[in-house]
């Protein structure tokens, strides 16, 4: 059974949390260690994704990906593209489902399609992946292509659309808010990137292995931001509670993290949050600065260090605070530059959004709360839930 929620609200749907915690999007965002682990696991394992074999999945050549999605899981498809593009150096196209029902992308031999949608139910997320499967079967034979599905209800109706479905395996998720999901969602995309990279020998084996070294120890590593950053993501809450508009800056990897940290404090705070890729940031949007908007920088140790540091120190110049999320190994010059750093476990450049989004997560939900909202129903949003039959 769908069930569309909060639009019909049904308590008896919903359970009281039995764990402790006064929301639903707190249980989840805490939740996300153990479905990490349990999503790696499942596609670690011999049988999945990296058991070394390409027959049953993908037919070579592969020429181009395309990502489908909306909201969150398009957000997800922003980070897939860049580990696509870098490590696998597929060209990936990510297209946001409802612009791609009014401006499908062109047929392409040997293109393997991904449709990502957290319920399984979006309706524009299905209407593009029909119309994409209609669009395979007309040229059926001249060419090989495939279309795969990314979703938590592997049981909906998107898996009656695709050619395979590969569920991310989150549990229940109540919050409106994606959280727990976007990051289940990153798994299974990280892991069909290295099986990718594996099957068309664009990584060594040592560079393949080192990747899932990097994303077993992810669970671990999440537990350790949410254990340990609480004290000082509540104390920023308390400073953006305040604002009516917000800046989210990410580089690389990590601008679609901005993205989708903007989406949370949008959803949830109803403040005016934009995200930006850093670089970008400095060409026109910079003049909506003023001494009221706080800028949140994720500042990592990667490729992408001084771009974004030098956004920064721009951003400072017009008098405004600026709450840093930082890898550990991020020199102490930024440190003295922001106003209020968090400060995240070393992890692999390309693997850092599983860490950089924890505390956009939780600055969210902790500033919706100072503003005294309803976290786990967001006003004049929908969420669409598979509900098992009773």
């Amino acid at each position: 059974m769908v069930s569309f929620y909060p639009s019909h609200p049904n308590t008896n749907l919903f359970p009281a949390d039995g764990k402790g915690f006064p929301h639903f999007m707190l249980k989840e965002i805490y939740e996300q260690p153990e479905v990490v682990q349990t999503c790696l696991s499942h596609y670690l394992s011999e049988e999945r994704f990296l058991s070394g074999s390409s027959d049953h999945f993908i037919s070579s050549p592969l020429n181009q990906i395309h990502i489908l999605g909306s909201g969150t899981s398009r957000h997800a498809g922003l980070v897939a593209q860049y580990w696509l593009e870098q490590i696998v150096g597929i060209p990936t196209r990510v297209r946001s489902a409802s612009e791609f029902l009014s401006a499908p992308l062109p047929v392409v031999a040997n293109t393997l399609t991904i449709a990502i949608t957290q319920s399984g139910e979006t309706s524009d997320t299905l209407a593009a992946a029909t119309q994409q499967q209609a669009s395979y079967s007309r040229v059926a034979g001249l060419f090989t292509s495939r279309l795969i599905g990314i979703t938590n209800q592997p049981q909906s109706s998107l898996a009656r659309v695709v050619d395979q479905v590969f569920p991310t395996l989150a549990g229940d998720e109540i919050g409106v808010a994606a959280t727990k999901t976007f990051t289940t969602q990153l798994v299974v995309l990280a892991c069909l990137t290295v099986y990718l990279a594996r099957c068309l020998k664009t990584v060594s084996q040592e560079r393949s292995h080192q990747l899932i070294t990097e994303l077993q120890c992810l669970p671990v590593k999440i537990a350790a931001v949410l254990e340990q950053q609480k004290a000082i993501i509540q104390e920023m809450a308390q400073k953006l509670a305040p604002a009516r508009h917000c800046i989210v800056l990410g580089q690389g990897v990590n601008r679609a993290i901005a993205l989708e940290g903007a989406l949370k404090l949008k959803e949830t705070t109803y403040i005016h949050a934009e995200g930006y890729a850093a670089g970008e940031f400095l060409h026109g949007p910079i003049a909506l600065l003023e001494p009221g908007i706080p800028v949140i920088a994720i500042v990592m140790s990667d490729h992408s260090y001084e771009q974004v540091l030098n956004t920064v120190r721009k951003v400072k110049s017009h008098n405004v605070p600026v709450l840093g999320i930082t890898g550990a190994t991020v020199p102490s010059e930024a440190s003295q530059i922001l106003d209020h750093q968090i400060t995240l476990p070393t992890t692999d450049e390309l693997l850092s959004p599983f860490l950089t989004v924890v505390p956009l997560q939780l600055l969210a939900y902790y500033t919706a709360v100072q503003r005294g909202l309803d976290v786990d129903r967001p006003r004049n949003i929908t969420k669409t839930l598979v509900v098992p039959e009773s």
